[in-house]
Formats: structure tokens, C-alpha cells, sequence
């Protein structure tokens, strides 16, 4: 099973990144008057607000179980996570779009262009800074899977919210100082423009790759299947499990509930209830995300 990643500290890194950059964008985009740059600008805000949603999430799960949600809160994660891709669709990746067409049609010039070109190369910069600690988080959680098997498998869909703010944010960073210096080679307004909308098309397939995610864990959704086959693997081998009939292991955020139907080994009843403590302590004990077992004892499936 991967090392569990801190998603908190990812979170506030990115939020302190993203409040600096967009501090200096929206100066610059005030200054300059680009499209690129305001896209940018809106898009670092959008971001700031979308980890203030996922720190209020992280938050929540840890209320305790009740009468109402007897498993907890621990899903609860789910549903901040994918209202932050919504709104990464909707303030960064629309509004870029519908700046991009602005300007298309008012064909203004830029004022300092220099400027912007500054404050993109520091956003940059900030940026990587964030997408490294996010990158040291990851890649404790893949543990050597590919970055794509591990988005396709991965059950912390804040660390993924994160990991996909930060790639467009770098990317649509690299699209807007693009824009902005092909336009001062050229004095054509019209690259600044189709640079905002180049961000916008960027935002909103980002959102809805996270999107997609968030709604598949939200629905409800096991734990990955490399910690499947590792619970599998350690029942088999507990002394007391004669054959494992089913294994049902899901994810509620950070927590885990497991349900068991196995054949212990017992010739009494007392003996029988023996064996089966044994075996959930001990699955307990190496697996600690596990909250709720459940374990059937049974002969046949």
C-alpha cells in the first residue's frame, strides 16, 4: 500500500503561492490591460478560494460518527472536492474563454507589456514552487506507479484537486507568457486574446478530468486495488481464515470500512468468536485507515 501523502500541507502551499501571484497579476492585468494576464489573475483567485473549500472539507470529515451518519463524515471531502473542479470551470475556465472573445472584439493594445512578462516569469516561478511540494506529496502516494495510474486509482481527491490546479496553473502560466511576447513581436493584440482563450479551454479540461474523478468517489467507491489485494493477501494468511468468500473494502475520505465473509477455523462457537477478534484486530493493526470491520463468519459464499 502507498505511504499516505499530508494534503494539508499541500494545500497551504498552494493557497500562500497562489494569494502572491494573484496579488501581482491582478496589478499587472490592471496595468497593462491584457486578456492573458486578468485570465491569470482570476484564474490564481479562483484557486486561493478553491483551497479555502478544501481546507473547510478536511475540516468536516473529522467530525464524529452520529445516529444521522453512523460511518462518519469522512465522504464529505468528496463533495468540496468536486464543487472546486465546478468552479474551476466556471470562474477560471469560462471567464478566461469570455475574456479571450473580449478582446478578440475590442482589439485593445497593451500598456508595459514588460510588466507582465515579470510578473508571468515570477508566477512562474512561484508556481513551480508549488507544484514541487505537491510533487513530493504524490509521489509518496504512488509509490511507483505512473502519474496517470496513479490519478486513475488515487482516493484523496484533494491531493488530486491540487495536483490538477497546480498543472494548469503552470501550464496556463506558459500559455499567457507566450501570448503576451508574441504579441509585443508583433503588436498584434489579437495573441494576447487567443492566449486567454488558450487558458480557458486548458481550465475547463482540467476541471473536468478532477470532475469526473471527485463524482466517481462521491457516488462511492473502494479503496484502490493495490490496498484491496494487500487486505486480501494479509486475511489469507492470518491462521484462523480458512478461505476469504468476499471482501467488500470502501473508501469514506480518509477512513476505511471493510466487510468480511470468510470460513474460520473453529470446532466451537466460543472458539469461532475468538478467532474471528483475532483476525479484525490484527487487520486492524496492519492496516490503521481501516475504522469499521465488519467479518461474517460463514461456510460457504
Amino acid at each position: 500500500m502507498s505511504t499516505k501523502a499530508d494534503s494539508r500541507k499541500t494545500i497551504f502551499l498552494a493557497l500562500g503561492a497562489n494569494a502572491m501571484i494573484f496579488a501581482t497579476k491582478l496589478a499587472a492585468a490592471l496595468l497593462t490591460g491584457s486578456g492573458s494576464m486578468a485570465a491569470e489573475a482570476v484564474h490564481s483567485l479562483a484557486d486561493c478560494g478553491n483551497q479555502g473549500l478544501l481546507l473547510i472539507g478536511m475540516r468536516r470529515v473529522k467530525k464524529k460518527a452520529t445516529a444521522d451518519h453512523p460511518l462518519g463524515r469522512g465522504m464529505e471531502i468528496y463533495f468540496w472536492s468536486f464543487l472546486v473542479a465546478l468552479l474551476l470551470f466556471l470562474v477560471g475556465g469560462v471567464y478566461s474563454v469570455y475574456e479571450g472573445v473580449h478582446k478578440l472584439q475590442m482589439h485593445e493594445a497593451l500598456h508595459w507589456p514588460w510588466l507582465a512578462v515579470g510578473v508571468l516569469a515570477f508566477g512562474v516561478v512561484a508556481e513551480s514552487f508549488s507544484m514541487w511540494g505537491c510533487m513530493r506529496e504524490v509521489n509518496k502516494a504512488r509509490a511507483g506507479q505512473t502519474l496517470w495510474r496513479w490519478f486513475v486509482e488515487s482516493r484523496q481527491s484533494e491531493l488530486i484537486v491540487v495536483f490538477g490546479e497546480d498543472l494548469a496553473a503552470l501550464l496556463g502560466l506558459a500559455f499567457a507568457l507566450v501570448a503576451v511576447l508574441a504579441t509585443i513581436a508583433t503588436d498584434n493584440p489579437l495573441f494576447d486574446a487567443a492566449g486567454s482563450i488558450a487558458i480557458g479551454v486548458l481550465l475547463c479540461v482540467v476541471a473536468i478530468f478532477v470532475a469526473r474523478k471527485c463524482a466517481a468517489l462521491l457516488i462511492g467507491q473502494s479503496v484502490e486495488p493495490r490496498a484491496h489485494a494487500a487486505i486480501l493477501d494479509f486475511l489469507n494468511a492470518q491462521p484462523e481464515v480458512d478461505r476469504v468468500f468476499n471482501l467488500i473494502a470502501m473508501q469514506l475520505g480518509p477512513d476505511v470500512m471493510v466487510a468480511v465473509k470468510a470460513k474460520i477455523h473453529a470446532e466451537r462457537a466460543q472458539q469461532l468468536i475468538e478467532s474471528t477478534n483475532r483476525v479484525e484486530a490484527a487487520m486492524k493493526a496492519q492496516f490503521p485507515e481501516i475504522r469499521w470491520s465488519f467479518f461474517e463468519p460463514d461456510v460457504a459464499d
